[in-house]
């Protein structure tokens, strides 16, 4: 019987993120579908790279304000401002990346 790793389960779950990111984009920005993307590729970024290096990567001084950005574009879409919520977190993906 066959285990599944951690990375593994991250690959699984990023693709799974993107691919309702993109079907939440070809909807005409579905909330729903884009928050669970959202949620999801965190989730897969998490088991990827661990808890750890994933705090320590967001949490940084420098990039302080592309976190913002990036976790104020999430809750837009959690809230149900889908244009204007991924509009703020591609911004806050520029500055971090």
């Amino acid at each position: 019987m066959a285990t599944i790793t951690e990375f593994q389960l991250g690959i699984v779950l990023m693709g799974f993120g993107l691919f309702f990111l993109l079907f939440g984009v070809l909807l005409y920005f579905d909330s729903v579908l884009l928050a669970f993307g959202n949620i999801l590729f965190l989730a897969g970024l998490m088991f990827l790279t661990g808890f750890r290096r994933m705090a320590q990567f967001f949490f940084q001084r420098q990039k302080f304000r592309g976190t913002f950005f990036f976790v104020g574009g999430v809750s837009l879409i959690l809230c149900r401002w889908p244009i204007i919520g991924m509009l703020v977190e591609s911004y806050g993906f520029v500055l971090l990346f």
